[in-house]
Protein backbone atom coordinates (compact mmCIF):
# COMPACT_ATOMS: atom_id res chain seq x y z
CA UNK A 1 0.00 0.00 0.00
CA UNK A 2 1.24 3.26 -1.04
CA UNK A 3 1.12 6.52 -2.96
CA UNK A 4 4.57 6.84 -4.03
CA UNK A 5 5.84 7.50 -7.33
CA UNK A 6 8.30 4.65 -9.51
CA UNK A 7 10.62 6.53 -11.75
CA UNK A 8 9.95 5.82 -15.53
CA UNK A 9 11.95 3.31 -16.08
CA UNK A 10 10.64 0.92 -13.34
CA UNK A 11 7.59 1.78 -14.35
CA UNK A 12 8.09 0.34 -17.75
CA UNK A 13 9.71 -2.57 -16.79
CA UNK A 14 6.81 -3.57 -14.37
CA UNK A 15 4.29 -2.70 -17.21
CA UNK A 16 5.47 -5.89 -19.09
CA UNK A 17 5.58 -7.73 -15.87
CA UNK A 18 1.60 -7.22 -15.24
CA UNK A 19 1.12 -7.64 -18.61
CA UNK A 20 2.39 -10.93 -18.67
CA UNK A 21 0.36 -11.83 -15.66
CA UNK A 22 -2.90 -10.82 -17.06
CA UNK A 23 -2.69 -11.78 -21.12
CA UNK A 24 -3.37 -15.28 -19.46
CA UNK A 25 -7.27 -14.62 -19.05
CA UNK A 26 -7.84 -12.19 -22.27
CA UNK A 27 -10.72 -12.91 -25.24
CA UNK A 28 -10.14 -13.67 -28.24
CA UNK A 29 -7.63 -16.30 -28.08
CA UNK A 30 -6.06 -14.49 -31.27
CA UNK A 31 -5.25 -11.46 -28.27
CA UNK A 32 -3.95 -13.87 -25.81
CA UNK A 33 -1.48 -15.42 -28.36
CA UNK A 34 -0.35 -12.28 -29.07
CA UNK A 35 0.47 -10.71 -25.55
CA UNK A 36 1.46 -14.21 -24.12
CA UNK A 37 5.20 -14.85 -23.78
CA UNK A 38 7.48 -16.31 -26.51
CA UNK A 39 7.84 -18.93 -24.35
CA UNK A 40 4.04 -19.90 -23.72
CA UNK A 41 3.43 -19.44 -27.91
CA UNK A 42 2.61 -21.96 -29.98
CA UNK A 43 3.13 -25.18 -27.95
CA UNK A 44 3.23 -28.61 -29.60
CA UNK A 45 0.10 -30.36 -29.16
CA UNK A 46 1.87 -33.48 -27.76
CA UNK A 47 3.02 -31.12 -24.32
CA UNK A 48 1.48 -32.83 -21.36
CA UNK A 49 -0.39 -31.50 -19.07
CA UNK A 50 -2.10 -32.29 -15.67
CA UNK A 51 -5.16 -30.30 -16.24
CA UNK A 52 -7.72 -30.17 -19.49
CA UNK A 53 -6.83 -27.99 -22.36
CA UNK A 54 -10.02 -27.38 -23.23
CA UNK A 55 -10.91 -23.28 -22.81
CA UNK A 56 -12.93 -22.64 -19.98
CA UNK A 57 -15.27 -19.33 -19.11
CA UNK A 58 -14.01 -17.45 -15.64
CA UNK A 59 -16.01 -14.21 -14.16
CA UNK A 60 -13.78 -11.18 -13.88
CA UNK A 61 -13.73 -7.43 -12.78
CA UNK A 62 -11.91 -5.40 -15.34
CA UNK A 63 -11.20 -1.90 -15.84
CA UNK A 64 -10.66 -0.22 -19.93
CA UNK A 65 -9.58 2.67 -18.93
CA UNK A 66 -8.43 4.70 -15.70
CA UNK A 67 -11.37 6.76 -13.93
CA UNK A 68 -13.38 6.24 -11.11
CA UNK A 69 -13.49 2.19 -10.02
CA UNK A 70 -17.56 2.11 -10.02
CA UNK A 71 -17.59 3.51 -13.70
CA UNK A 72 -14.81 2.08 -15.26
CA UNK A 73 -14.58 -1.62 -13.06
CA UNK A 74 -16.92 -4.32 -15.20
CA UNK A 75 -17.68 -7.64 -14.10
CA UNK A 76 -16.73 -9.72 -17.89
CA UNK A 77 -16.85 -13.26 -19.00
CA UNK A 78 -12.93 -13.92 -19.70
CA UNK A 79 -11.10 -17.31 -21.35
CA UNK A 80 -9.04 -19.20 -19.67
CA UNK A 81 -5.58 -20.68 -21.01
CA UNK A 82 -5.10 -24.30 -21.40
CA UNK A 83 -2.09 -24.98 -18.13
CA UNK A 84 1.15 -25.41 -19.53
CA UNK A 85 3.98 -26.95 -18.32
CA UNK A 86 5.31 -24.51 -15.76
CA UNK A 87 1.64 -23.07 -14.87
CA UNK A 88 -1.04 -23.17 -11.86
CA UNK A 89 -4.36 -23.14 -12.18
CA UNK A 90 -5.78 -21.41 -9.21
CA UNK A 91 -9.83 -21.02 -8.29
CA UNK A 92 -9.35 -17.44 -6.45
CA UNK A 93 -11.03 -17.77 -3.05
CA UNK A 94 -11.19 -14.40 -1.48
CA UNK A 95 -9.73 -11.01 -2.69
CA UNK A 96 -9.26 -7.40 -0.85
CA UNK A 97 -10.03 -3.99 -2.16
CA UNK A 98 -6.75 -2.09 -0.88
CA UNK A 99 -6.24 1.49 -1.50
CA UNK A 100 -3.60 0.90 -3.62
CA UNK A 101 -5.71 -0.98 -6.08
CA UNK A 102 -8.44 1.86 -6.25
CA UNK A 103 -5.30 4.08 -6.73
CA UNK A 104 -4.13 1.61 -9.63
CA UNK A 105 -7.75 1.94 -11.36
CA UNK A 106 -7.48 5.71 -10.93
CA UNK A 107 -4.38 6.09 -12.41
CA UNK A 108 -2.79 7.12 -9.47
CA UNK A 109 -0.12 4.57 -8.61
CA UNK A 110 3.70 3.82 -9.29
CA UNK A 111 2.71 0.46 -10.95
CA UNK A 112 0.07 0.66 -13.71
CA UNK A 113 -1.02 -2.46 -15.56
CA UNK A 114 -1.35 -2.80 -19.52
CA UNK A 115 -4.79 -1.99 -19.90
CA UNK A 116 -7.73 -3.38 -20.16
CA UNK A 117 -6.38 -5.13 -16.72
CA UNK A 118 -8.10 -7.62 -14.23
CA UNK A 119 -8.60 -5.80 -10.66
CA UNK A 120 -6.64 -6.44 -7.53
CA UNK A 121 -3.39 -7.09 -6.35
CA UNK A 122 -3.90 -9.43 -3.54
CA UNK A 123 -6.05 -12.42 -2.13
CA UNK A 124 -5.70 -16.05 -1.77
CA UNK A 125 -6.47 -19.16 -4.21
CA UNK A 126 -6.62 -22.99 -3.94
CA UNK A 127 -4.69 -24.81 -6.61
CA UNK A 128 -6.19 -26.66 -8.61
CA UNK A 129 -4.30 -28.39 -11.22
CA UNK A 130 -0.71 -27.83 -11.85
CA UNK A 131 1.42 -28.66 -15.23
CA UNK A 132 3.61 -31.53 -15.95
CA UNK A 133 6.94 -29.26 -14.61
CA UNK A 134 5.69 -27.92 -11.52
CA UNK A 135 7.43 -29.35 -8.11
CA UNK A 136 6.81 -28.12 -4.43
CA UNK A 137 2.46 -26.72 -5.30
CA UNK A 138 -0.02 -29.64 -5.60
CA UNK A 139 -3.87 -29.40 -6.35
CA UNK A 140 -5.33 -28.34 -2.16
CA UNK A 141 -2.94 -25.87 -2.02
CA UNK A 142 -3.52 -22.23 -0.95
CA UNK A 143 -1.46 -20.26 -2.61
CA UNK A 144 -0.82 -16.15 -3.02
CA UNK A 145 0.52 -13.66 -5.18
CA UNK A 146 4.24 -13.33 -5.12
CA UNK A 147 3.80 -9.50 -6.60
CA UNK A 148 1.32 -7.35 -7.45
CA UNK A 149 -0.40 -7.27 -10.70
CA UNK A 150 -1.90 -10.68 -10.73
CA UNK A 151 -5.74 -9.39 -10.84
CA UNK A 152 -6.86 -11.76 -8.68
CA UNK A 153 -10.59 -9.96 -8.88
CA UNK A 154 -11.50 -12.79 -10.77
CA UNK A 155 -13.05 -16.74 -10.11
CA UNK A 156 -9.74 -18.42 -11.16
CA UNK A 157 -7.06 -18.22 -13.49
CA UNK A 158 -3.93 -19.60 -14.77
CA UNK A 159 -0.59 -18.16 -13.40
CA UNK A 160 3.13 -19.53 -14.14
CA UNK A 161 4.60 -21.16 -10.38
CA UNK A 162 7.17 -18.31 -10.35
CA UNK A 163 4.31 -15.84 -9.91
CA UNK A 164 2.59 -17.59 -6.60
CA UNK A 165 3.73 -18.68 -2.90
CA UNK A 166 2.38 -21.14 -1.11
CA UNK A 167 0.67 -20.09 2.27
CA UNK A 168 -0.45 -22.95 5.38
CA UNK A 169 -4.10 -23.46 4.28
CA UNK A 170 -4.53 -24.59 8.38
CA UNK A 171 -4.99 -20.35 8.81
CA UNK A 172 -8.47 -18.32 9.16
CA UNK A 173 -9.24 -17.39 5.25
CA UNK A 174 -9.09 -13.88 5.69
CA UNK A 175 -5.89 -14.12 7.18
CA UNK A 176 -5.02 -15.63 4.05
CA UNK A 177 -6.56 -13.17 1.64
CA UNK A 178 -4.99 -10.10 3.57
CA UNK A 179 -1.77 -11.41 3.91
CA UNK A 180 0.34 -10.41 1.23
CA UNK A 181 0.37 -6.54 1.56
CA UNK A 182 -0.63 -5.00 4.92
CA UNK A 183 1.15 -7.08 7.68
CA UNK A 184 4.09 -7.34 5.24
CA UNK A 185 4.23 -3.42 5.26
CA UNK A 186 3.56 -3.17 8.59
CA UNK A 187 6.64 -5.73 9.69
CA UNK A 188 9.05 -4.44 7.85
CA UNK A 189 8.63 -0.61 8.80
CA UNK A 190 8.96 -1.78 12.36
CA UNK A 191 12.06 -3.84 11.91
CA UNK A 192 14.04 -1.83 9.33
CA UNK A 193 14.60 1.30 10.05
CA UNK A 194 15.18 1.75 13.86
CA UNK A 195 16.67 -0.69 16.53
CA UNK A 196 13.81 -1.04 18.74
CA UNK A 197 13.69 -2.75 21.72
CA UNK A 198 10.88 -3.85 24.06
CA UNK A 199 9.27 -0.71 25.72
CA UNK A 200 10.20 1.21 23.50
CA UNK A 201 7.57 3.47 22.07
CA UNK A 202 5.84 3.79 17.80
CA UNK A 203 3.60 6.48 16.94
CA UNK A 204 1.05 6.26 13.74
CA UNK A 205 -1.90 7.58 12.58
CA UNK A 206 -4.62 6.17 10.25
CA UNK A 207 -4.21 3.43 12.83
CA UNK A 208 -7.61 1.77 11.80
CA UNK A 209 -6.04 1.20 8.60
CA UNK A 210 -5.28 -2.46 7.42
CA UNK A 211 -1.43 -1.42 7.66
CA UNK A 212 -2.43 0.14 11.33
CA UNK A 213 -3.87 -2.70 12.48
CA UNK A 214 -0.94 -4.99 11.77
CA UNK A 215 1.43 -2.37 13.09
CA UNK A 216 -0.53 -2.65 16.81
CA UNK A 217 -0.63 -6.49 16.34
CA UNK A 218 2.83 -7.19 15.41
CA UNK A 219 4.29 -3.97 17.78
CA UNK A 220 2.67 -6.15 20.86
CA UNK A 221 3.84 -9.44 20.14
CA UNK A 222 8.12 -7.71 19.72
CA UNK A 223 7.03 -5.68 23.11
CA UNK A 224 6.65 -2.49 21.68
CA UNK A 225 4.03 0.47 22.82
CA UNK A 226 1.89 1.68 19.84
CA UNK A 227 0.71 5.30 19.93
CA UNK A 228 -2.06 5.49 17.77
CA UNK A 229 -3.82 8.47 15.66
CA UNK A 230 -7.02 8.13 14.24
CA UNK A 231 -9.35 11.43 13.09
CA UNK A 232 -12.47 11.86 15.10
CA UNK A 233 -15.59 10.39 14.23
CA UNK A 234 -18.89 9.45 15.31
CA UNK A 235 -18.09 6.16 16.01
CA UNK A 236 -15.04 7.10 17.96
CA UNK A 237 -15.57 4.92 21.36
CA UNK A 238 -16.29 1.89 19.12
CA UNK A 239 -13.37 1.88 17.11
CA UNK A 240 -10.99 2.80 20.02
CA UNK A 241 -12.17 -0.31 21.76
CA UNK A 242 -11.47 -2.61 18.62
CA UNK A 243 -8.21 -1.14 18.34
CA UNK A 244 -8.05 -1.69 22.33
CA UNK A 245 -8.87 -5.34 21.93
CA UNK A 246 -6.32 -5.99 19.26
CA UNK A 247 -3.35 -4.45 21.74
CA UNK A 248 -3.58 -1.04 21.28
CA UNK A 249 -1.87 0.89 24.41
CA UNK A 250 -2.49 4.40 24.04
CA UNK A 251 -5.11 6.06 21.37
CA UNK A 252 -5.43 9.63 20.58
CA UNK A 253 -7.56 11.81 18.35
CA UNK A 254 -5.66 14.60 15.67
CA UNK A 255 -6.82 17.13 17.45
CA UNK A 256 -5.94 15.52 21.09
CA UNK A 257 -2.41 15.07 19.76
CA UNK A 258 -1.88 19.00 19.52
CA UNK A 259 -3.01 20.00 22.38
CA UNK A 260 -0.51 21.28 25.53
CA UNK A 261 -1.46 18.06 27.53
CA UNK A 262 0.70 15.81 24.67
CA UNK A 263 3.89 16.98 26.85
CA UNK A 264 2.46 15.96 30.21
CA UNK A 265 1.73 12.59 28.40
CA UNK A 266 5.35 11.90 27.44
CA UNK A 267 6.79 12.33 30.77
CA UNK A 268 5.18 8.96 31.38
CA UNK A 269 5.38 7.46 28.14
CA UNK A 270 8.86 7.23 26.21
CA UNK A 271 8.88 9.66 23.31
CA UNK A 272 8.73 7.00 19.99
CA UNK A 273 11.98 7.00 17.98
CA UNK A 274 9.62 5.68 14.95
CA UNK A 275 6.46 7.32 13.40
CA UNK A 276 4.67 5.82 10.55
CA UNK A 277 3.19 7.75 8.35
CA UNK A 278 0.16 6.99 5.93
CA UNK A 279 -1.49 10.70 5.55
CA UNK A 280 0.81 13.46 5.47
CA UNK A 281 0.07 16.92 5.61
CA UNK A 282 -0.71 18.52 8.84
CA UNK A 283 -1.14 14.68 10.21
CA UNK A 284 2.73 13.95 9.56
CA UNK A 285 3.97 17.31 10.76
CA UNK A 286 2.52 16.14 14.20
CA UNK A 287 3.80 13.04 14.14
CA UNK A 288 7.54 14.75 13.91
CA UNK A 289 6.92 17.12 16.29
CA UNK A 290 6.33 14.29 18.73
CA UNK A 291 9.49 12.32 17.26
CA UNK A 292 12.31 11.89 20.18
CA UNK A 293 15.87 13.16 18.90
CA UNK A 294 17.25 11.58 16.59
CA UNK A 295 13.77 9.80 15.03
CA UNK A 296 12.37 8.37 11.73
CA UNK A 297 9.40 9.22 10.34
CA UNK A 298 8.49 6.63 7.30
CA UNK A 299 5.59 7.40 4.76
CA UNK A 300 4.12 4.56 3.16
CA UNK A 301 0.70 6.52 1.96
CA UNK A 302 -0.68 10.13 1.38
CA UNK A 303 -4.03 9.63 2.16
CA UNK A 304 -4.80 13.37 2.90
CA UNK A 305 -3.20 14.00 -0.72
CA UNK A 306 -0.64 17.04 1.21
CA UNK A 307 2.84 17.21 1.24
CA UNK A 308 4.90 16.01 4.05
CA UNK A 309 6.10 19.19 5.88
CA UNK A 310 9.42 18.99 8.33
CA UNK A 311 10.68 22.85 9.55
CA UNK A 312 14.21 23.37 9.81
CA UNK A 313 14.37 23.57 13.26
CA UNK A 314 13.38 20.02 13.36
CA UNK A 315 15.75 18.75 10.77
CA UNK A 316 18.71 20.54 12.47
CA UNK A 317 17.97 20.68 16.05
CA UNK A 318 16.70 17.03 16.45
CA UNK A 319 18.34 14.99 13.61
CA UNK A 320 14.81 13.85 12.24
CA UNK A 321 15.26 11.28 9.78
CA UNK A 322 12.67 11.19 6.84
CA UNK A 323 11.97 7.79 5.03
CA UNK A 324 9.76 6.08 2.44
CA UNK A 325 9.11 2.61 2.10
CA UNK A 326 7.14 0.88 -0.65
CA UNK A 327 6.88 -3.18 -0.55
CA UNK A 328 6.87 -3.73 -4.02
CA UNK A 329 10.40 -1.70 -3.84
CA UNK A 330 11.05 -3.73 -1.07
CA UNK A 331 10.71 -7.21 -3.22
CA UNK A 332 12.44 -5.44 -5.75
CA UNK A 333 15.37 -5.55 -3.72
CA UNK A 334 15.37 -8.79 -2.31
CA UNK A 335 14.90 -12.36 -2.80
CA UNK A 336 11.86 -14.26 -3.40
CA UNK A 337 12.76 -16.34 -0.35
CA UNK A 338 13.22 -13.76 1.60
CA UNK A 339 9.55 -12.56 0.88
CA UNK A 340 8.49 -16.61 2.07
CA UNK A 341 10.44 -15.76 5.14
CA UNK A 342 8.42 -13.07 5.79
CA UNK A 343 5.22 -14.62 5.23
CA UNK A 344 6.28 -17.55 6.78
CA UNK A 345 6.90 -15.45 10.33
CA UNK A 346 3.66 -13.59 9.87
CA UNK A 347 1.63 -16.87 9.71
CA UNK A 348 3.97 -18.11 12.67
CA UNK A 349 2.04 -14.51 14.45
CA UNK A 350 -1.05 -16.08 13.58
CA UNK A 351 -0.92 -19.45 14.45
CA UNK A 352 0.14 -18.31 17.90
CA UNK A 353 -3.43 -15.37 17.71
CA UNK A 354 -0.81 -12.78 17.71
CA UNK A 355 -2.12 -11.28 14.27
CA UNK A 356 -5.77 -11.70 13.10
CA UNK A 357 -7.84 -10.38 9.70
CA UNK A 358 -8.33 -6.44 9.44
CA UNK A 359 -11.97 -6.22 10.36
CA UNK A 360 -13.52 -7.28 7.32
CA UNK A 361 -16.90 -7.36 5.08
CA UNK A 362 -17.46 -10.52 2.63
CA UNK A 363 -19.26 -9.33 -0.32
CA UNK A 364 -19.89 -11.77 -3.51
CA UNK A 365 -18.07 -10.82 -6.42
CA UNK A 366 -21.57 -10.12 -8.52
CA UNK A 367 -21.60 -7.16 -5.69
CA UNK A 368 -18.46 -5.93 -6.30
CA UNK A 369 -20.28 -2.32 -6.73
CA UNK A 370 -21.01 -2.40 -3.22
CA UNK A 371 -18.21 -2.96 -2.13
CA UNK A 372 -15.71 -0.67 -4.66
CA UNK A 373 -18.50 2.13 -3.06
CA UNK A 374 -17.77 1.15 0.48
CA UNK A 375 -14.28 0.93 0.19
CA UNK A 376 -13.73 4.73 -0.95
CA UNK A 377 -16.16 6.07 1.73
CA UNK A 378 -14.91 8.01 4.73
CA UNK A 379 -14.51 6.27 8.18
CA UNK A 380 -15.29 3.01 6.84
CA UNK A 381 -13.26 0.66 8.69
CA UNK A 382 -13.92 -2.63 7.30
CA UNK A 383 -11.98 -3.83 4.28
CA UNK A 384 -14.05 -4.75 1.82
CA UNK A 385 -13.52 -8.75 0.89
CA UNK A 386 -14.81 -9.74 -2.36
CA UNK A 387 -15.65 -13.70 -2.37
CA UNK A 388 -15.23 -15.99 -5.34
Amino acid sequence: MTYLAASGSELTGRNMWVCGALCRARAPAQLEQRLLPESRRRRPASASFSASAEPSRVRALVYGHHGDPAKVVELKNLELAAVGGSDVHVKMLAAPINPSDINMIQGNYGLLPQLPAVGGNEGVGQVVAVGSSVTGVKPGDWVIPANPGLGTWRTEAVFGKEELITVPSDIPLQCAATLGVNPCTAYRMLVDFEQLQPGDSVIQNASNSGVGQAVIQIAAALGLRTINVLRDRPDLQKLTDRLKNLGADHIVTEEGLRKPEMKSFFKDVPQPRLALNCVGGKSSTELLRHLAPGGTMVTYGGMAKQPVIASASQLIFKDLKLRGFWLSQWKKDHSPDQFKELILTLCDLIRRGQLTAPACSEVPLQDYLRALEASTQPFVSSKQILTM
